[in-house]
């Protein structure tokens, strides 16, 4: 097929230097945006349940229905995103997704003091913020490239991670404390302020885009989005990361489902207990994102995610490890935590690195939204039989296949090319 994007200016190459991203002003500005988004939307993460609970009295069904409608639509529409991604300029499209999320996430607090709140109200934010944040998410990882080059884009996707794992440390306790002292509509008025932030900050981006292909040379829908599945299918290293995410994630999404129960019933945790402890999975995010770059300098690019993967489903091992002892239960879930969630934001910067450098750009939309619903999107499957399974067998056991499960797919990504690529595609080799 024929990439549009050859008279496209391209980011200027230059020597790699971990660091060097602090003068990139329009990085800066996709970082600073994206690190307060992704704050706010922690806070709305604990804020939009905590409202259906308290404010609405949202009975359990209810509550999973509210869950449903925000992991749906990737589901749904995630290899549709792809597709109009790729026909469309991609920062527009994420500033229109912002100013859309802050725009339904104002309408909660008003109805609330209108005193018009209802529980449907909460069902069509969650999906339609769902809906756009899957066009926002495959067009933000999409757009990375068309700014950096490709030498600085593990430094870039690891500034971008450590973002988010502040996010997962702060956000939870922020947003808990909100909600208790100014009730949760309220509380959902700070994201929709943070997706303003990242509109404007999105908006001051002077690097010139890519242009889409032009209409005559759009095809319908469907062979395009065929297009994209046949790229991952027909790349080795795609393929490799596609299929053995797949099986990480339905497995993986297990513990989605049950983690909660599993540990306060069979672990015993109480809740503030089992927020601390989850609240150290932000930390070893954290960690994750410093050491990304090092370790893929070190050791290779490709067997950087594939020992972290590995060492993610040890992680995992130490979750069922800690319902055997009462008295290692703490200390194990802990570890779990920081060690497993410190390996899989190594192994998820370095795969979405890769997964940049190596679709073809005027697919990498395409590419990037088959890859998330191969990932994500088979997870909401997963959480589904996690719960299904533990009703069946009980919590302890469905955490053993889960952890059984994560561990083929982290020893399927083992047996594949992945561990001989040592440098992003089209990247020099390393002068010695």
């Amino acid at each position: 097929m024929e990439n549009h994007y050859l008279d496209a200016p391209l980011p200027p190459a230059r020597p790699a230097r971990f660091g060097s991203l602090w003068r990139q002003r329009d990085f800066m500005h996709l970082w600073v945006g994206q690190t307060i988004s992704q704050f706010g939307s922690t806070v709305t993460r604990e804020a939009l349940p905590y409202t259906a609970i308290l404010a609405l009295h949202a009975s359990p069904v209810q509550m999973g229905l509210l869950n449903a409608a925000s992991t749906a639509p990737l589901l749904v529409l995630g290899l549709f995103a792809g597709v109009w991604v790729d026909r469309l300029r991609r920062r527009p499209l994420m500033i229109a997704a912002d100013l859309g999320r802050a725009l339904l996430l104002c309408s909660i607090p008003f109805a609330f003091l209108m005193g018009w709140l209802h529980i449907a109200q909460l069902y069509f934010v969650a999906i339609l913020a769902g809906i756009l944040t899957v066009f926002f998410n495959v067009a933000y990882h999409t757009a990375l490239p068309t700014l950096l080059a490709h030498e600085d884009l593990v430094e870039g996707n690891s500034k971008l991670g450590i973002s988010d794992a502040l996010a997962e440390i702060a956000g939870p306790p922020v947003g808990g404390a909100l909600v208790q002292f100014i009730s949760g509509p309220l509380t959902l008025l700070l994201d929709a302020i943070s997706f303003l932030c990242s509109a404007g900050l999105l908006a001051r981006i002077r690097t010139p885009e890519p242009p889409p292909a032009p209409p005559v040379a759009q095809p319908r829908v469907w062979p395009e989005l065929v297009a994209g599945l046949g790229v991952v299918w027909a790349n080795p290293l795609l393929r490799a990361m596609a299929s053995s995410s797949a099986i990480r994630n339905f497995f993986g999404w297990f513990f989605g489902a049950i983690y909660g129960l599993y540990a306060i019933r069979v672990l015993g945790f109480g809740t503030a207990t089992l927020g601390l402890v989850v609240a150290c999975g932000g930390i070893g995010s954290f960690l994750g994102a410093l050491v990304a770059a090092p370790v893929a300098r070190r050791c290779g690019i490709g067997p950087a995610i594939v020992g972290a993967l590995l060492i993610s489903a040890g992680g995992s091992a130490l979750i069922w490890l800690a319902g055997a002892s009462a008295a290692l239960a703490l200390p194990l879930m802990v570890a779990s935590q920081i060690v497993g969630d410190a390996a899989m934001t190594v192994a998820s910067i370095h795969q979405l690195s890769l997964r940049q450098t190596t679709a073809p750009d005027h697919m990498l939309g395409r590419v990037s939204a088959a890859m998330q619903v191969l990932g994500e999107g088979i997870g909401t499957l997963g959480m589904l039989t996690g719960g299904i399974m533990a009703e069946l067998i009980g919590l302890r056991p469905t955490v053993g296949v889960a952890v059984l499960g994560i561990a083929v797919g982290s020893l399927w990504a083992l047996a594949t090319p992945l561990r001989h690529q040592h440098i992003l595609p089209n990247q020099p080799p390393k002068q010695v």
